[in-house]
């Protein structure tokens, strides 16, 4: 089995998010699927998941000038899962990080 969760988001937006609307921002396998996506986070963080929300972000391509020349290459693509927990359920990120 392939490890669907890569690591949590903690950016100010979602840091919003999860105190106003209990909404949880995580980095996940570019593969899987919403169904994958809320079973994981329902197993190792023992929480029930209502809704998943996803986006699949394209990597783009960089251009860096060195003394040698030109340097090209290419961030890498991700995909980022929103997901919507049940009312009173939270989940404490900063000692899983």
């Amino acid at each position: 089995m392939r490890n669907v969760l890569v690591r949590p988001l903690l950016t100010e937006k979602l840091t919003d998010l999860t105190e106003g609307q209990n909404k949880y921002g995580f980095v996940v396998d570019y593969n899987a699927n919403k169904i994958e996506i809320a079973k994981a986070i329902e197993k190792k963080f023992e929480v029930e998941v209502v809704s998943v929300n996803t986006m699949r972000y394209k990597g783009k391509q960089r251009t860096q000038w060195t003394r040698k020349g030109r340097f090209q290459g290419r961030t890498p693509r991700f995909k980022k899962a929103i997901v919507t927990l049940k009312e009173g359920q939270t989940i404490d990120l900063i000692s899983e990080v």
